[in-house]
């Protein structure tokens, strides 16, 4: 494969609006170094993460510069969800590894320690990402992938399924177990709702009442409007109380996913998109006797079983748009928008993959 000196990347000059997002039509590409593969990079999906990094949501004091690590250096190429052909390999990786197709799994351990979460990096944040033609990863993280699906349906999954899978794990989702889900119609929600179908459990999604069709297409065997009290509408419907809450929304009705839930329940989360700051009643954590879990690395054994689910085809992938890399501003202005349901796509190869 011929590997140019140029690329094009979208580079994050700084924290601020889409005008922080900066086309470079001939930016250096990176060669592998040791343990590394470079990755040609097929499709990269847009995710919450690409726009809390510009904006600078991570950051929780005027010191932080705003990432999951507080260690964000400009400039910085976006992009966890990267599928791709491998084009070139580092030192120590095998030559036989050029030419796989790899789903690449955005969590990137530090190989000496690699169970301190506290060294964990994540692709397109700490680490260069998939908004370019081509990127350096650890060739652990480029997981080879073997599926009927194009480049674009493969970049759906990485971040978004991976996160609804670690949280339906961690709060050990068993089969004929209820489990609310939150945010359903979004990319994290759609994938947790499919996921919760698949390990034999029954998903409810939360979400607006134009998208519950599609979410019950998703595996919920119901849904409730997102905005309302969750345990009066799941009484209402004779669905509560829920063994488990998955939750990426947060905001003012929170207190109420808490109170669907059975005694001895699980809640989850992942995200915040609705808000960060939420009020708990102590007395019904305690009372109930729940466990409260927060997801944010995942093992590297979710990410491959996620692949092993995607080959099988226990999950299917849920596009709502596909843009190029140029029009990256337009891809995350709709991605905030949030008019869409499942996952926005940059096919960066332009569909030839």
């Amino acid at each position: 494969m011929t590997i140019p000196p140029t690329m094009r990347a979208v580079l994050l000059t700084g924290h601020g609006d889409l005008d922080r997002l900066v086309l470079e039509p001939a930016y250096p590409t990176p060669a592998p170094g040791p343990g590394e593969v470079l990755v040609r990079v097929d499709a990269c999906a847009v995710n919450n993460t690409d726009v809390n990094t510009r904006v600078g949501w991570y950051a929780q004091s005027e010191d932080d510069a705003g990432s999951w690590d507080g260690a964000l250096a400009f400039p910085r190429i976006q992009g966890a969800d990267i599928c791709g052909v491998v084009a070139a390999v580092g030192a120590d990786v095998a030559h036989e590894r050029i030419g796989e197709r790899v789903l690449v799994d955005p969590w990137v351990r530090d190989p000496e320690a690699p169970d301190d979460l506290l060294r964990a990096r994540y692709v397109g944040s700490e680490i260069d990402g998939g908004y370019a033609d081509f990127a350096a990863v650890p060739a652990v993280n480029a997981v080879p992938v073997d599926a009927p699906l194009s480049a674009v349906e493969l970049a759906s999954f990485p971040t978004a399924a991976e996160t609804a899978l670690d949280m339906l794990r961690r709060a050990r989702v068993a089969p004929g177990e209820r489990v609310l889900v939150t945010g359903a119609s979004g990319g994290v929600g759609a994938y947790a709702v499919q996921l919760a179908r698949a390990l034999g459990a029954e998903p409810i999604g939360v979400c607006q009442p134009q998208k519950a069709d599609l979410v019950r297409q998703l595996g919920a065997i119901a849904t409730i409007d997102r905005g309302a009290a969750a345990d009066a509408a799941l009484e209402a419907q004779g669905l509560g109380p829920v063994d488990v809450v998955v939750d990426v929304v947060g905001g003012d009705t929170w207190p109420s996913l808490l109170d669907a839930l059975a005694r001895g329940g699980r809640y989850a989360v992942s995200g915040a998109i609705a808000g960060p700051h939420v009020d708990l009643d102590l007395r019904t954590l305690y009372l109930k006797d729940l466990t409260l879990i927060g997801a944010t690395v995942s093992p590297p054994e979710v990410f491959r079983e996620l692949v092993g689910l995607i080959e099988r085809g226990a999950i299917r992938p849920l596009i709502a748009a596909t843009y190029p890399l140029e029009a990256v501003h337009d891809a995350q202005r709709a991605f905030v928008e949030k008019a869409f349901v499942g996952k926005i796509v940059l096919d960066v190869a332009g569909g030839e993959a």
